[in-house]
């Protein structure tokens, strides 16, 4: 089978983490920021996590060069303008890239500039390729609160013009749900559609949480409700979104090995679940390649595959006008 002609859809994954080395050499040179080494293979080595890591934490730490140069407009419309190319390429037809302003202050850019930059990149990468996109505004679990209701009402100027959805992100405690209840009430209230990354490092409940306390309607990763059966059910009652990624699990010890992945499951099960990426540096990955992996392990046919990408574009934060061209691509 062609992997890369197949239409592909990628609902999650991280601008910072998707950053081509070549692009963080340029831009560090452009800005006078200090690098560890010129050399492209070694900035790589330092972008891509291994392939097990010992924990999250050591995989986060992969971001924090790209996101040393990602504090200016012209670096984050870069950035996101890139992404969305390297996508395209190879036939990305829709994608959700999210994002946390928070990280991006280190030089003084307001919300808005930041968010409109990250606009411009994609919307640059629309008119010149076959693909359309959404940014989901991700706010950071572990950083103070103090500012999350600016980023909302920045993003909120952008909804149905290029932002889609509210996120949570970051390390995953248990029970951090309850404590983000207003945030997400007030995203919800403003118009933003709710993912929430929970169950990635083992807490089914915070899954449970994400959907009865945050109005979850997708859920980052979400793997481990495989533990939990309330979290199972929510799940399979209010058709909330899995957004596995499948190496990214195994990187970060979610999983040991893509055989072990529930993916198969929950696909048999007729849970909604769909194939992404998570961080296209970072995990050294493509759509293409997550693709392959996961029906080449679970033994998945074509038609197998057509359910996948049904399963995202009713899943996808998009208009019902792009819904309708995505799903011309199985034509």
């Amino acid at each position: 089978m062609n992997y890369l002609s197949l239409p592909k859809i990628d609902l999650h994954c991280h601008l910072d983490g998707s950053v081509r080395p070549q692009t963080i050499i340029d831009l560090a040179n452009a800005q006078n920021v200090s690098l560890p080494s010129q050399d492209i293979n070694e900035i790589n080595t330092l972008m891509i996590a291994p392939e097990t890591c010992t924990n999250l934490e050591e995989y986060l730490m992969r971001f924090d060069l790209p996101l040393s140069v990602m504090q200016t407009a012209d670096a984050i419309e870069r950035i996101s303008f890139e992404l969305f190319e390297d996508a395209a390429l190879e036939n990305v037809k829709y994608f959700e890239v999210r994002f946390g302003p928070q990280l991006h202050q280190q030089q003084g850019l307001s919300f808005e500039e930041i968010i409109a930059a990250a606009v411009k990149g994609m919307q640059r990468a629309e008119q010149q390729y076959d693909i359309k996109g959404n940014y989901i505004l991700s706010i950071l679990r572990t950083f103070a609160k103090d500012n999350i209701y600016d980023v909302i009402d920045a993003g909120a100027a952008f909804l149905n013009k290029g932002v889609a959805a509210f996120d949570l992100a970051g390390a995953e405690l248990p029970g951090f749900c309850e404590q983000f209840i207003p945030y997400a009430e007030y995203a919800k209230q403003k118009g933003y559609n709710i993912t929430i990354h929970a169950g990635e490092q083992g807490v089914g409940q915070n899954v449970y949480d994400a959907i009865t306390q945050l109005h979850a309607q997708r859920v980052g990763h979400g793997i481990h409700i495989t533990g939990h059966k309330a979290a199972y059910e929510q799940v399979k009652q209010h058709h909330v979104g899995l957004e596995t990624c499948p190496s990214s699990n195994i990187q970060t010890k979610a999983v040991d090995t893509l055989a072990n992945h529930p993916f198969k499951a929950f696909y048999n099960d007729n849970l909604p679940t769909t194939i992404n990426t998570d961080n296209r540096t970072v995990s050294n990955t493509t759509m293409t390649d997550e693709v392959r992996k996961v029906m080449q392990t679970f033994n998945l046919t074509l038609e197998d595959y057509h359910n996948i990408y049904r399963t995202s574009v009713e899943q996808a934060f998009a208009s019902p006008k792009v819904k309708r061209q995505l799903l011309s691509y199985l034509d």
